[in-house]
């Protein structure tokens, strides 16, 4: 049935006087197509462009975009451009050599903390803080039930050599924090009239003190730090519009090459098409009305796309064929074409299928038989005296 239908149409739609205009037709058939993947790609840019100034901006409703003419189109791409080049005259912030000052700046500090940590551990009272607490030597069993992280100024030391690589410390505060840790931990876990609370709690204070004194530059320092960060971070945002621009800027000729090279196709495909019979169209007509819901949903919309009056989702669709021109005859011929050979190749698969699985079951029927065969001869076998 498939191909007695096949056939049909191909009788319907190759007519042997004119093979040449339908080669001709079959040329800018191919012709659009390239043009409509080209537009796909073009639509993902367009997309690429919204989406960007859509983040930027804050959410910008792309419900009903109107794509712009041309002129429009170019004086938008001009002010983006525009733009970026302005941007672009700003001196954006180099990361690299930033970052290295930025890493010089503050191990200085690190060395200036490191200066205050001496004074402290040079003190007479420092001795019990500078090693990890026994806790198994001196019998206290309840120390980590109460303290919950353990510091001590060796290890403190050792990090900020870089003998602990894992656990190096990134600013000046991270060590400041270790630091009163330490003390913290001793006056928390050593009552207020024990010698260990009393001597951490004058370290602690001789320690904030000095401290004091390296504060204005520690936040003068963080304040630099995030001001760089926040260049840097425009500077991004920069590149990126610069990007976008382009973008936006190459989509723009883009678009408009398509639209030229559109607009000669279409004079082309107009000027080569020649006149349907009455015959073809009555034909055209009835194989329309064959073609699966889902096609026949795409030729109607083929029809609307010249016919912008024509409502082909209403429940009935008068289609009167003398009334459509002749590009949309010719399109609507090329589309069944295609639809039908599909169709045909679908059924000849699934038929392939059916033959397949029809082979397979007659295939373990003949090995269900046999085995049983087999079964009955050995039980004859065994019955014989």
């Amino acid at each position: 049935m498939a191909e007695s239908s096949t056939a049909a149409v191909e009788t319907m739609l190759h007519q042997p006087d004119v093979e040449e205009t339908d080669a001709e037709a079959e040329l800018i058939n191919a012709q659009v197509d390239d043009l409509v993947i080209k537009a796909d790609e073009l639509e993902k840019k367009v997309i690429e462009v919204v989406n960007f100034y859509e983040k930027k901006q804050g959410g910008i409703n792309t419900k009903g975009i109107v794509v712009p003419n041309k002129d429009k189109a170019s004086n938008s791409t001009n002010g983006m451009n525009n733009s970026a080049s302005t941007s672009n005259n700003k001196q954006p912030a180099e990361g690299p050599p930033k970052d290295a000052a930025c890493s010089k700046r503050m191990q200085d500090l690190m060395r200036q903390f490191g200066t205050i940590l001496r004074q402290i551990t040079t003190h007479k009272w420092a001795w019990p803080f500078m090693k990890p607490v026994d806790v198994e030597g001196l019998g206290l069993h309840d120390y980590h039930e109460i303290i919950k992280k353990p510091m001590d100024i060796g290890t403190i030391q050792n990090r900020m050599e870089g003998k602990d690589e894992v656990n190096r410390y990134r600013n000046v505060r991270e060590i400041y924090a270790d630091v009163r840790l330490v003390f913290k931990n001793a006056m928390l876990y050593n009552d207020d009239t024990n010698d260990v609370h009393v001597m951490a709690k004058t370290l602690l204070e001789k320690f904030e003190e000095k401290w004091l004194q390296l504060l204005p530059k520690v936040i003068e320092e963080e304040t630099r730090q995030k001001e760089e960060e926040a260049q840097a971070s425009a500077n991004v945002v920069m590149a990126q519009e610069a990007s976008i621009s382009r973008i936006a800027r190459e989509t723009d000729n883009e678009l408009s090459e398509l639209s030229s090279q559109l607009q000669e196709l279409r004079r082309l495909a107009i000027e080569s098409c020649r006149k349907m019979t009455s015959e073809e169209k009555r034909k055209l007509g009835t194989w329309l009305s064959k073609l699966s819901p889902e096609d026949l949903n795409k030729a109607l919309e083929i029809i609307a796309q010249d016919n912008p009056n024509f409502q082909y989702t209403a429940e009935e669709v008068d289609l009167d064929m003398d009334a459509q021109s002749e590009l949309t005859l010719w399109r609507l011929k090329f589309f069944v074409r295609e639809a039908h050979e599909r169709q045909a190749r679908n059924n000849s698969n699934n038929n392939n299928n059916s033959a397949t699985r029809g082979d397979d079951a007659s295939k373990r029927k003949k090995e269900i038989c046999d085995a049983l065969a087999k079964s009955a001869k050995r039980r004859g076998k065994k019955q014989s005296p």
